[in-house]
């Protein structure tokens, strides 16, 4: 999903764009993109990018998401849509900021939805941003991020020990629109005192909705019938065509009852479910009275499960925790769904289950790698269905993701408690 942008670049410019100390928005003139007149001022030094006019849009996901976005900035006018367009959510984002004693602002590399509501703390930054629906590569990051006080990323942009080098002392703070941390080196976060900002629990409905569309598409057997009902299959009414499994008097494992997986559970307890099984580093008697859900060995919930949910973060000890081991202890009819991460799963020995027989089916939202080479042999099974990492991916959730992340950049900037700071 591609949004609205900020006005044509020409054929030389560099995807970074430079953004700069934003003004009060100017009176509202329909949808879309609004953009003051002032003439564009260049930045000096080596900073050669185009400047974007003065007024910031908010956070808008794409163009048909102006009743969400009416609450979160001005009403604007639309960019033409010919422009190129930003990353859909927010790009690998980079802040540098300064005490309001002090002048000038440094620069700063910020993302393309930034809340106007932050627009005074925005005040003493300047916010380059990358203008592409494509990860940045780690060489343009590495080179981008020399001198910023503060990076916002997605999980897709990986922070490692070589890109935080390059950073060199200046960076503080480290804001990712996630609530997974597996791209962030923190061993290294940690040694060099930065702070990281991430996005949980605004994401947690979303993810638990999906993970059982998900199960349910999986089970009931969904994406064959459809192609069944395309390709001219359905010829008539029989009896035992496209059964799947139901919910009703099941077994559920759930493998890592965090607040997505207590969601999941709750809202798969009125379909039916006899009984909740959930395995993690250690039991969860509070969280799990609710489902009076029993805390097992991994294997055992393998072993007694009929639908098996992933949704434990990924750790040392939870990769490649679904093996060939957990994938023999299952029954034969049982549904597996991974939303965690795909490195959770040892894809191989998944492959062989289903290929084989050894599992009915499976239903996998993450995957390694990401995206999924249109080759690979788990594309070619009718009984697994797989979707592109899309468990957050409702308008009002990514909205929500988004300011929470860029409220947790700019209170870090400002030596001031995160809205949401990951523990290191």
């Amino acid at each position: 999903m591609r949004t609205y942008s900020h006005g044509p670049l020409d054929a030389h410019s560099n995807p970074y764009t430079r953004l700069p100390v934003p003004e009060p928005p100017l009176p509202a003139r329909g949808r879309g993109c609004s953009r003051s007149q002032s003439a564009s001022v260049p930045l000096g030094l080596d900073r050669t990018r185009r400047r974007i006019e003065r007024t910031i849009p908010v956070h808008t996901l794409c163009r048909s998401l102006n009743t969400v976005t009416a609450q979160l900035q001005p009403s604007v006018a639309p960019a033409p849509s010919s422009a190129p367009a930003f990353r859909s959510i927010a790009s690998s984002a980079l802040c540098s900021s300064i005490p309001p004693s002090i002048a000038p602002p440094l620069p700063v590399l910020a993302p393309p939805h930034f809340p106007s509501s932050f627009r005074p703390a925005v005040s003493r930054c300047e916010v380059e941003q990358w203008d592409s629906d494509e990860p940045i590569p780690a060489e343009e990051l590495e080179r981008r991020l020399v001198g910023a006080h503060g990076l916002l990323c997605l999980l897709s942009d990986r922070v490692d020990k070589r890109l935080l080098d390059a950073a060199g002392s200046n960076l503080k703070v480290i804001s990712t629109l996630s609530v997974g941390v597996d791209h962030l080196a923190l061993d290294e976060i940690k040694k060099r005192g930065i702070r990281v900002g991430y996005t949980p629990d605004v994401l947690t409905d979303a993810t638990a909705e999906l993970a059982v569309s998900l199960l349910l598409t999986t089970c009931r057997r969904l994406p064959e019938a459809i192609e069944e009902v395309k390709n001219g299959g359905w010829t008539s009414w029989k009896p035992l065509w496209l059964c799947g499994y139901g919910l009703t008097q099941s077994t559920v494992g759930i493998i890592g009852l965090g607040r997505i997986g207590q969601a999941i559970a709750r809202r798969l307890k009125p379909f039916g479910v006899q009984r909740f099984l959930y395995t993690g580093r250690q039991p969860r008697p509070q969280e799990a009275a609710e489902f009076q859900a029993e805390f097992v060995s991994a294997l055992q919930l393998a072993a007694e499960s009929d639908f098996i949910l992933v949704t434990c973060s990924l750790t040392p000890a939870t990769q490649g925790l679904c093996n060939k081991d957990f994938f023999q202890k299952m029954k034969k009819t049982a549904v597996f769904v991974n939303i965690s991460r795909g490195d959770v799963v040892n894809q191989d020995d998944l492959y062989q289950a289903l290929a084989s027989g050894q599992i009915a089916a499976a239903g996998l939202d993450v995957t390694t790698p990401e995206p999924l080479p249109t080759n690979h042999p788990l594309l070619t099974l009718k009984n697994c269905v797989i979707l592109p990492h899309i468990g957050s991916a409702t308008h009002g959730t990514r909205n929500t993701m988004s300011l929470l992340a860029a409220n947790n950049l700019l209170a870090g900037l400002r030596g001031e408690p995160m809205p949401s700071e990951l523990k290191l």
